[in-house]
């Protein structure tokens, strides 16, 4: 073999790990660097690490997931878009609606007005509990949005509220996305 020959043999095999090892290296940067959105469809707000809501007592005869809203001391128009939105979430699950429960989170200063309608009301299952038990479960989280739980009683997704009611309609559709597809995911519930 001439000195030539043996050049272009090492050359070739440079570019032949080049060409395999670039995209390795490239890929770890980009990973390290968070240089792109890793791969996450979801659209409410991820809570990580989950918020363990077990100690609410919430007990089903079957595990179910849950929309989930912590009724305030007042009841302001966001509050009254968040209720109408879960019962629309819940109403337009279709045959998919036995797997899932709408939540909704009472302590002593709630709303009572706004607590008498939702007990009055088939689609919501009220949940009376303590501040002192909700600050235990939310910790640092702002318990001023919607939020989906999934069977173990696991807090693993928030949305916001909105004040006007096509706003809150049309973000619905965001949380009906999620739990359509924790629903088609979850063999239980």
């Amino acid at each position: 073999m001439s000195s030539d020959e043996k050049a272009t043999n090492k050359r070739t095999i440079f570019i032949f790990i080049t060409a395999f090892m670039l995209p390795v290296i490239l890929a770890k940067i980009a990973l390290d660097n968070n240089w792109f959105n890793q791969a996450a469809t979801n659209k409410g707000e991820l809570i990580q690490p989950a918020l363990d809501m077990g100690t609410l007592q919430v007990k089903s005869v079957d595990p179910k997931w849950k929309l989930l809203y912590v009724l305030p001391e007042k009841c302001t128009e966001s509050c009254k878009n968040a209720l109408y939105s879960i019962a629309q979430v819940h109403s337009a699950l279709g045959k998919e609606r036995n797997r899932a429960e709408t939540l909704v989170l009472a302590f002593a200063g709630s709303d009572t007005e706004q607590l008498a309608l939702a007990n009055e009301q088939a689609e919501y299952r009220v949940v009376n509990t303590n501040e002192e038990t909700l600050k235990q479960v939310f910790k640092d989280t702002d318990i001023q949005g919607i939020f989906i739980a999934d069977t173990l009683n696991n807090i693993i997704l928030r949305y916001p509220v909105y004040d006007n009611k096509e706003d809150a309609i049309l973000h619905s559709r965001d949380m009906l996305f999620d739990i359509r597809k924790v629903l088609k995911l979850s063999r239980i519930g």
